[in-house]
């Protein structure tokens, strides 16, 4: 019991520590090689975890080799723009100027029903309304409509806009001082203890959430009282 306690935790966090270094990616925006890689080391990671007769050696050594090869590729397609059409491909433009492309539909075994069906997920119900349509590598499809079928902007319509978007950066994450937010909003862990007391609150674990913007607008949400 305890050796599987001890291959599974070391195969785990060799996964986790070569999947962050590949960089930060959803399942639905991974390229056709990062999928594959995905499932290869899936299904190797599970075989030294299942059969405690395989050295865990012969598990770790081609999960690292399936990383390197793919972070030398990733490497090499951000240098060449060859390899990156060779492994990724291109994209494709299934409807062009509000015409479907047939063939490109057809080369792509992308059906009529899975292009409507991706035409609703974004809002759209009228396929005349639609200039562009852009099937990506990653298999997500971009779309772009008529400029009479855009919501008007500010801009368009000639009305001045105030800049009032801020980043809020937060302060007390769940009873926890951010130190590092702190020194990085240019205030002290005296002047929060303030801001606490002024509101109610003796130390930062009775605080949920603490936050503050740049036009210095503060968020303070207390936690909840257990009854």
């Amino acid at each position: 019991m305890v050796t599987a306690f001890i291959r599974t935790v070391l195969l785990y966090f060799i996964i986790m520590i070569g999947l962050r270094a590949l960089g930060k990616r959803q399942i639905g925006e991974l390229e056709p090689i990062e999928l594959v890689m995905t499932l290869l080391i899936s299904d190797l990671a599970a075989i030294p975890m299942q059969d405690f007769g395989i050295p865990l050696l012969n598990g770790i050594v081609p999960i690292l080799t399936l990383l390197s090869l793919s972070m030398l590729l990733s490497w090499g397609c951000m240098r060449s723009l060859r390899l990156r059409r060779l492994i990724c491909g291109n994209p494709t433009t299934l409807i062009k100027n509000g015409v479907l492309q047939q063939k490109a539909m057809q080369s792509n075994r992308f059906t009529l029903d899975e292009l409507v069906e991706e035409l609703r997920a974004q809002g759209v119900t009228d396929l005349t309304t639609v200039k562009f349509a852009v099937l990506e590598t990653n298999g997500q499809l971009s779309v772009l409509l008529y400029p009479d079928e855009q919501p008007a902007t500010p801009r368009q319509l000639g009305r001045p806009v105030r800049d009032d978007v801020s980043l809020p950066n937060i302060l007390i994450n769940d009873g926890r001082i951010l130190h590092h937010n702190l020194s990085y909003a240019g205030l002290t862990l005296e002047w929060l203890m303030r801001q606490l007391k002024s509101r109610g609150y003796h130390t930062a674990r009775e605080v949920f959430l603490f936050s503050i913007d740049d036009k210095g607008t503060v968020l303070c949400l207390g936690k909840e009282k257990n009854t």
